[in-house]
């Protein structure tokens, strides 16, 4: 949720960052009247319960016919106090519901606009020219079944669409991308953890994913839990209802979980392979840091991810996500997008967003330092999706053969080999 302060300061702003979403920026007078109502019942309530104590001290010394009076005086404040406190809960609840609407103030630069409105930062490498090569591409569905590596047939038989079956090396395939990344990510100061994928509705609503993206997440509703879509949900509330000491910051730390989506509204989309999948593990970086070194943190996300796709040896773009294709927690994202040969486009493998103090504010979080208490800023970026980075490795390394070599960065973690070669039959 964003800083009330901000609110009732620059509203414009606020408004604006809406409307660069292609969201309502009319609830931002909404929530500037539930703000104005809250405050006036938060007044009211203080003056009554004020007036209640001092008429409290005045009893004891009364007598006759004054004590009779303002006993009944007091019974009438009793019952105003009463009516005053529940209009302040009922202003309370108003501004929370309206807050936790809001999405988060995108910050100066971002692009306007929709998923197509990006812009583009960079591109690292060159895809590959197969007609130099002298043969036609496979795509990963028919490399990951002369490698033995992928099985989607069982896949759906056993767990319906969007479902599948790493086998061989397939199955060490991600569990060597699990251990470079793991490793990339202890090399520059992240604690590894293995996250739960079962979190409360607290965990999850404070991350923001109980809004917009809540259409996409699994909900137990016999427990009332709900199963992660990203290790970014229990990272980020690692640390909730606590204050950290601001000379410990940042933490940062690599969570490798299995992470579920049910991909409504996505009926159609990359129905063909691992592109888009119900259950994928992921390895996702997060970070707790200072405010004022939010920006600096999230070109260091970035820049960590860049070099991981780049060991890989998978071409890449990097592009600046617009307002309208953000999630409602982020301020600013930038995708990692890799070229995969056979659908002749690059396609998103990481990103990382930069969340402000949104989701720390959700799940009280803060940091003390020499001027007091305040809310951290909270950021984000995946390292290594398994399934889309496995898609890229296969396609973009494959063989005439059907075999692919496998990048000298990943060999250390797949016991030296060098090529994944056809199975028989």
């Amino acid at each position: 949720m964003i800083d009330l302060r901000l609110l009732r300061t620059d509203p414009e702003r606020v408004r604006a960052s809406q409307r660069a979403r292609g969201e309502d920026p009319t609830l931002v007078d909404a929530l500037l009247s539930a703000d104005e109502a809250r405050r006036a019942a938060v007044s009211r309530f203080d003056t009554l319960r004020n007036e209640q104590k001092l008429l409290g001290k005045q009893i004891p010394k009364a007598a006759g016919d004054d004590r009779a009076a303002l006993l009944e005086q007091a019974k009438k404040l009793a019952d105003d106090v009463k009516a005053a406190e529940a209009e302040q809960n009922e202003a309370d609840a108003e501004l929370k519901r309206l807050q936790l609407a809001l999405s988060n103030v995108v910050v100066d630069g971002v692009p306007e606009g929709g998923e197509d409105d990006f812009v583009l930062l960079e591109t690292v490498g060159t895809p590959r020219d197969f007609t130099a090569a002298g043969f036609e591409p496979r795509d990963h569905v028919e490399l990951g079944k002369l490698l033995g590596a992928i099985d989607l047939e069982r896949g759906a038989k056993v767990g319906g669409a969007r479902q599948y079956y790493l086998t061989g090396v397939g199955a060490l395939l991600e569990i060597a991308l699990m251990n470079m990344a793991i490793a990339q990510a202890a090399k520059y100061g992240f604690i590894p953890m293995i996250t739960p994928s079962l979190v409360k509705p607290e965990a999850m609503e404070g991350t923001g994913f109980l809004g917009q993206a809540a259409e996409n997440v699994y909900h137990l509703a016999e427990d009332d839990m709900y199963l992660v879509g990203t290790s970014e949900v229990p990272l980020a509330a690692y640390h909730m209802d606590e204050i950290l000491d601001a000379d410990k910051l940042p933490l940062r730390y690599a969570g490798y979980s299995s992470c579920y989506r049910r991909e409504a509204g996505s009926y159609g989309k990359d129905t063909r392979g691992i592109i888009r999948v119900h259950q994928f593990e992921k390895v996702e970086m997060f970070s707790y840091v200072a405010p004022e070194d939010a920006e600096a943190e999230h070109q260091r996300l970035l820049d960590w991810e860049k070099e991981f796709i780049t060991a890989l040896e998978i071409p890449f773009r990097v592009i600046d996500v617009a307002a309208g294709d953000l999630g409602s927690s982020a301020a600013r994202k930038f995708d990692c997008e890799a070229w995969i040969p056979t659908q002749g486009k690059y396609r998103e493998v990481t990103s990382t967003s930069n969340c402000t103090e949104f989701q720390a504010r959700r799940l009280q979080i803060r940091m003390r330092d020499a001027d007091g208490v305040k809310p951290v800023a909270t950021l984000n970026g995946t390292l290594c999706a398994m399934p889309r980075m496995i898609v890229a490795i296969l396609e973009n390394h494959q063989n005439a053969d059907g075999s692919v070599t496998v990048p000298a960065a990943l060999r250390p973690y797949l016991g030296g080999r060098e090529k994944l070669e056809p199975v028989a039959g």
